[in-house]
């Protein structure tokens, strides 16, 4: 009888449960690739241990979170959503609306979306503090520094035109 290869799991008994704490600053990232680094450590993608059936994913607090950058007209053509619970509750704002009131809200629903469904998303979004400016209650945590990618030099010419 052939055992189906594609079926076969490995699973890792050598788990690293040290968790790091990385402090990520936001201010001139755009959102969509910044959030998606963030969720790839959250999820502990970067780590040669990781299991997608387990929580192996690091801290990381986002500072800067109301400098952050969105392309081409996304400012006031996004629209996100939430409903109060009630009849009729729905309420919608444009992404500018939204960094003016709570410019940590489009940090976490970009990381959140990006996330897979379920519970074990759930617990891995509980790792992601972001807070609108550089102070954070987090310095004990001994913070280093995101491992962010090399920026493309298209990404770096807009970045220096727009300054």
């Amino acid at each position: 009888m052939a055992m189906n290869v594609l079926k076969q799991r490995t699973v890792n008994a050598t788990l690293d449960k040290s968790r790091k704490w990385y402090v990520a600053d936001a201010s001139n990232q755009v959102l969509g690739r910044f959030s998606t680094e963030i969720a790839n450590v959250l999820r502990g993608k970067n780590k040669p241990s990781f299991t997608p059936h387990m929580d192996c994913g690091d801290f990381v607090v986002v500072t800067h979170a109301k400098k952050v950058r969105l392309t081409g007209k996304k400012w006031t053509d996004k629209i996100y959503y939430r409903h109060s619970g009630h009849v009729g509750g729905l309420k919608s704002q444009s992404a500018k609306d939204v960094l003016s009131k709570f410019p940590e809200r489009l940090v976490y629903e970009a990381v959140k979306g990006m996330l897979p469904p379920g519970k074990l998303s759930r617990s891995v979004i509980k790792k992601l503090k972001i807070y609108p400016e550089d102070k954070h209650p987090h310095e004990a945590q001994k913070l280093e520094p995101f491992p962010l990618p090399l920026m493309r030099p298209k990404a770096l010419k807009a970045i220096i035109r727009n300054v």
